[in-house]
Order: structure tokens, then C-alpha cells, then sequence
């Protein structure tokens, strides 16, 4: 069991304005041991470990510990990884969280996603070169951060190919991913080193 009193010590860790920086501090390397280690290597299936979103947000580790489990379910649920992939990116744009962004460029490419599709992704669901069911995926996310909802049109799009599993995880995953993106943005967390943020030429207006 991790011991309280590291776990506070955490929870009361570093704390900015966030002028300049992150908000609040990821947990420095040569903390992360002990229980936190073990904390932090249960994100290994989901991403790198030592990432910044993991290295910040264990020093709420209740919650982290609860959290994490969900995520990694999302991210190895029943829908296909690229189609997640177009879902978690065009969240991530409409949220203007640059973390979010970042991270899932790497996953998306790994899961299928071409560096000229992803550049799309900015553009919408009526950029030109999509196939159809890419329209679809990209107007639910849309649909989704604008009204909190699916319009009949785009549900009835999806259920001809997803099944009952798959259209339940669909919005709770977008869902899920607002969650991040609020965090993210709200913590100021930094990008990882060796990643990019959002392309030089797009400005991160999304629908809202």
C-alpha cells in the first residue's frame, strides 16, 4: 500500500501561478520511487511512464489510481485504434490542448494514421480526402464538444457499421478525452521533450 505520508508530501508538492510554466510541478525524478514508481509503472500498457500528464497528475494519487485503469481501457476498447485515434485528435484540437495533441500524433501514427491525414484532422470533417467514415468519426467528435450529443444523422452513420459495445464507448470516449484536455490545459502541463505541439500554420480555434 503506498505510504500516506509520501502521498501527502506529493498532493503538497510544487505549485505556480503558471506564468511561464506548469501550474503544478510533475513529481521530480528522483521522487518517483517507491510507491509512486509503482503508481507510475501502471501506465506503461497506456504510454511512456515518466510522461509529463503521469508525473503530474500522481501526485493526486487516489484519484490516479482509479483514473488510469479507464484510460487504458479506452485506449484498447472495441473501437479500431485509427478510427480512436481520428476521435481522440480531433478532441484534442477542439480543446485546444496542445499536450493532448502532441502525445496522440505519436500513437496515431502508430495505429495508422499518415502525417498528411493528421494534418487534415485540423481542418474538419469537410477537408477534402476523407473517406466517408472518417466525415462521420470526425462530425460525432464535433457534434459531441458543440452539443454535448449525436444528431440523428451521424448516429444512424455510425450504428451502420459499429456495433452496441462500440457505440457506447464512442461518446465516452470523446467524453473521456474532454476530461483530459480540461486537466491538461487547466495544469498547464508542459510537452514532453522531443514532441510537437499543434502545426506551425493552424491556429487551435476548433468548433468552438
Amino acid at each position: 500500500m503506498p505510504d500516506d505520508t509520501l502521498i501527502d508530501e506529493l498532493e503538497d508538492g510544487d505549485r505556480s501561478t503558471g506564468a511561464g510554466g506548469a501550474r503544478i510541478a510533475p513529481v521530480p525524478v528522483d521522487e518517483r520511487v517507491g510507491d509512486i514508481r509503482e503508481l507510475l509503472d501502471q501506465a506503461q500498457a497506456a504510454s511512456a511512464p515518466d510522461a509529463n500528464i503521469f508525473a503530474t497528475l500522481v501526485r493526486a494519487p487516489g484519484v490516479f489510481r482509479r483514473w488510469l485503469p479507464f484510460g487504458g481501457k479506452l485506449l484498447n476498447g472495441k473501437i479500431p485504434p485509427r478510427e480512436r485515434e481520428l476521435l481522440i485528435l480531433r478532441t484534442g484540437w477542439n480543446c485546444g490542448a496542445e499536450y493532448e495533441w502532441a502525445q496522440h500524433v505519436v500513437i496515431g501514427e502508430r495505429c495508422g494514421l499518415t502525417r498528411e491525414e493528421i494534418r487534415r484532422i485540423v481542418d474538419g470533417p469537410e477537408a477534402a480526402g476523407w473517406e466517408p467514415f472518417d466525415v462521420t468519426l470526425l462530425r460525432a467528435a464535433d457534434e459531441l464538444h458543440a452539443r454535448y450529443s449525436i444528431t440523428d444523422e451521424t448516429w444512424s452513420a455510425l450504428a451502420a457499421r459499429y456495433d452496441t459495445a462500440q457505440l457506447i464507448e464512442l461518446p465516452m470516449l470523446v467524453g473521456h478525452y474532454h476530461l483530459v484536455a480540461m486537466t491538461l490545459n487547466s495544469l498547464k502541463v508542459e510537452l514532453d521533450e522531443g514532441l510537437s505541439g499543434f502545426p506551425p500554420d493552424a491556429s487551435a480555434s476548433g468548433t468552438h
